[in-house]
């Protein structure tokens, strides 16, 4: 390797490009598996994020199952998942543009055939009924545009004229509809508002008729203070599911009136279910069980007895896993780690022998400019512990000049109910390998340790999660590691909150980047779609009881606090926070005379999806803190109009 140049912090020529971030990557979706046969959705940002079906062969060949222009994408929640089903080979999956659902057999050369009728109607979490030749599945009735979008659980005739059903409705959620191997009983999760599904819900059984209607339902578990997740039937019958009914989430199980705690312990075997048909275990056998787990050791996969409880972590190169699923002879799941790019792998349940099935990423990029991720823990508010992940900047072609610090950015996740990962992103390395500092912040509020800790955020959304972020960049600074006048905070969507509240109502940043980020709560409350409609309730409170704390805690109403230069980037299509969040918030600071940069793309909904906005924000945001911080970026990018700078 040649001599190191010198150069300010974030003026270093990277090899992470925004094409590798987006012609060279994919996203990893829902995954199946039916025999030898391995089904996933990728995410393609190459052809305007279309949501592409992919089957694999035992023989390792693999074929798109939906064609151009299908795309495989739900919008139930608007978040989605659960986009698909398979039975024999058919596949009935949603198409994103109409919400339809559409059956089609690989291979075959047949176009995908719509099996049901032009409706305002939106489908997920599918199941297939092979008794009773029929489809159950979560539907969302958007019919009746003056009213709220009705949730109910359907069963859709795979063939015919036949017209649907309802089988159960009355609440204002459902999930996670399962049906006993025998076909006798059906499963389900449903919750109410103001309840998110990590807040509380219920697991109910009903019992089937001859025509396939429920006959008889039974309260299993849960409750409003209760979260539950992923109900299971076993290959013999026995239902098993999740619950963190002692402040953690772990496994359980059915055993006639009783319920049975398989593995208690202070660790996590499920996440927020912010979209359908998510998995954290998967059975083998009836004894046998593969799952997840995370704990203050990180993540697990591992194998759980059924009959001895025992629970053995396999010796793994991954850190981070998620999806799993199983057959009596595999075990398929998503990985990475803080080297390695996310991958689909397959393990084989007697030979133990790892397989890649798909990677994310194809590149390799050189171990000189990965910045590995370093679990960090810090003191906050109220003399309690947060957690995060901190890069510094790393580049194996420069250094910075005597006695530069380099500048921070700091990022809010979004959720806020998810939680940062230490798996090797290229979004985190394109900072890092052109000379920033990164700090990716658990604030309170984040999954993963518990519910004590998720609840920390109960009522003080817009507070501990900016006091957390604030304490984390000045943790960093007193341990000499960041420069303190080039402190930067980014996020997106609840992440956008909290940075626009940390940059409202702290002066510890000196700029700030809002991804479709929420500025006006009181607007919000009113202004989103169901499923988040009234989530602000807990993390903020009643509404409109409440109504002057959510004026207090909208940065909207204290733009003149705001000293600060920030960026806005908004899709014109989002249904979850709308472009007039970003719009109102870039009003005010331009007629305060504060710099301010706003971007909208056409077509987007929340979250960028195509490899041409996702590389101009991308740049923009680079661009802006150059100009922001005083630096000048090795790209070359185009400029973007900065008001008042």
């Amino acid at each position: 390797m040649s001599e190191q140049k010198m150069a300010p912090y974030g003026s270093w020529k990277s090899p992470v490009t925004t094409d590798m971030i987006t012609s060279e990557s994919i996203r990893l979706g829902m995954t199946a598996l039916e025999g030898n046969d391995t089904y996933w959705i990728e995410g393609r940002p190459s052809e305007g994020g279309r949501n592409v079906i992919v089957k694999r062969s035992a023989d390792g060949t693999t074929i798109d199952v939906n064609p151009a222009p299908f795309n495989a994408r739900t919008r139930v929640h608007e978040y989605g998942g659960g986009d698909f089903v398979v039975d024999h080979g058919t596949v009935y999956f949603s198409n994103f543009d109409d919400q339809r659902l559409y059956r089609v057999t690989p291979g075959s050369g047949a176009q995908p055939e719509a099996i049901t009728p032009a409706l305002e109607r939106r489908y997920a979490d599918m199941i297939v009924d092979e008794k009773r030749q029929r489809l159950i599945s979560v539907c969302e009735d958007h019919t009746n545009s003056e009213h709220e979008a009705v949730n109910m659980l359907v069963s859709v005739p795979l063939y015919g004229q036949q017209e649907q059903r309802v089988l159960v409705e009355g609440n204002d959620f459902y999930s996670n509809a399962r049906l006993s191997p025998d076909g006798s009983r059906l499963a389900w999760l449903t919750w109410n508002h103001p309840n998110m599904p990590w807040d509380g819900c219920e697991l109910w059984v009903g019992e089937l008729d001859a025509d396939g209607f429920v006959s008889s339902a039974q309260l299993v578990a849960g409750g409003t203070g209760e979260s539950l997740f992923q109900p299971q039937w076993s290959p013999d019958g026995q239902l098993y599911f999740i619950s963190d009914c002692t402040g953690w989430w772990n496994l359980y199980r059915q055993r006639g009136s009783n319920i049975e705690a398989l593995c208690p312990r202070e660790a996590e075997f499920a996440v927020p279910q912010w979209q359908f048909n998510m998995s954290t275990y998967a059975f083998i056998t009836p004894e046998l069980i593969a799952c997840w787990y995370g704990d203050a050791n990180g993540g697990h996969l591992a194998l759980l007895h059924t009959t001895t409880h025992e629970l053995s972590a396999l010796e793994l190169p991954y850190t981070n896993i998620g999806s799993v699923r199983a057959t009596s002879t595999r075990i398929v799941f998503a990985a990475g780690s803080p080297t390695e790019f996310a991958v689909l792998a397959q393990l084989d349940s007697a030979t133990q022998k790892f397989t890649t099935l798909r990677r994310t990423n194809s590149m390799q990029l050189d171990p000189a400019y990965v910045s590995v991720a370093q679990p960090i823990e810090f003191p906050t508010e109220h003399d309690k512990t947060a957690y995060a992940y901190y890069y510094p900047p790393r580049n194996a072609e420069y250094i910075a000049p005597a006695g530069e610090l380099p500048p921070l950015l700091v990022i809010s996740h979004g959720g806020p109910t998810s939680s940062a990962s230490s798996m090797l992103t290229l979004g985190v390395q394109y900072w890092t390998s052109r000379g920033f500092a990164l700090l990716d912040v658990n604030y309170g509020g984040s999954s993963g340790y518990g519910r004590a800790y998720r609840e920390r955020l109960k009522g003080q959304w817009g507070v501990v999660d900016v006091d957390d972020c604030v304490n984390g960049a000045k943790y960093l600074v007193q341990r000499g590691l960041v420069d303190s006048n080039r402190l930067a905070i980014r996020g997106g969507s609840a992440g956008g909150y909290t940075t626009l509240c940390a940059l409202t109502f702290r002066d510890t940043f000196k700029a700030g980047a809002s991804h479709f980020g929420v500025s006006d709560l009181d607007i919000f409350v009113g202004d989103t779609h169901k499923f988040e409609s009234r989530y602000l309730f807990g993390l903020v409170g009643p509404y409109p009881e409440q109504k002057d704390l959510y004026y207090q805690r909208s940065a909207i109403n204290f733009a003149d606090q705001i000293s600060c230069p920030v960026i806005f980037f908004q899709g014109l299509e989002d249904k979850i926070v709308p472009p007039n969040q970003a719009e109102l918030m870039v009003d005010k600071l331009k007629a305060k005379h504060i710099p301010v940069a706003y971007l909208a793309f056409e077509g987007e909904q929340h979250g960028f999806r195509r490899s041409e906005n996702i590389t101009r924000s991308l740049k923009a945001e680079l661009y802006f803190y150059g100009k922001v911080f005083h630096f000048e970026p090795a790209d070359q990018i185009e400029p973007i109009a900065i008001d008042n700078l």
